[in-house]
């Protein structure tokens, strides 16, 4: 009887560690990691925000033009967060299309989540760092950003 029980609490305890790691190992962050079939547009766009030269990059994403893309309205979001100045009504519109598209969408999650805290509303920051628990499963990077932002916000109030 204790060994089926072992044996059966040792299954459920494989079983949910498989379950937990599954959407791990087949996606990764949406932006945060290039894949060789990545698109021109999404490698090119990647590569102007990580010069900081938003500008270009709102170029770029606006010639691509892939508005039915998670990653595009992300990126095109985070671009309008990050130049100066920024353009917070309109790269709210874009996390929340990508969102539309992709609801688990891990970067858009935490970048809309900070364009909240720009905003002042941390219990929307709070929802987005919610639906990124439930995303990560385990924590991921964007969860521990996000939840760092808040913690930084609440220390300034």
């Amino acid at each position: 009887m204790i060994k089926a029980t072992k044996r059966n609490l040792i299954s459920k305890l494989f079983l949910s560690f498989a379950l937990a790691i599954a959407p791990w190992v087949v996606s990764v962050a949406a932006d945060s990691t290039p894949a060789k079939s990545d698109p021109a547009w999404l490698t090119d766009a990647r590569a102007s925000i990580k010069s900081n030269n938003y500008d270009q990059a709102i170029k770029q994403l606006q010639s691509a033009n892939e508005v039915n893309s998670a990653d595009w309205n992300n990126l095109m979001g985070y671009s309008l967060r990050k130049k100066q100045p920024p353009d917070l009504v309109s790269s709210e519109k874009y996390y929340q299309a990508a969102l539309k598209i992709d609801p688990s969408h891990r970067a858009a999650l935490e970048y809309y989540g900070e364009l909240l805290l720009m905003k002042k509303d941390l219990p929307g920051a709070e929802a987005m760092l919610a639906r990124l628990d439930k995303a990560c499963l385990f924590s991921c990077e964007e969860y521990r950003d996000l939840k760092a932002s808040i913690a930084k916000y609440q220390g300034k109030k």
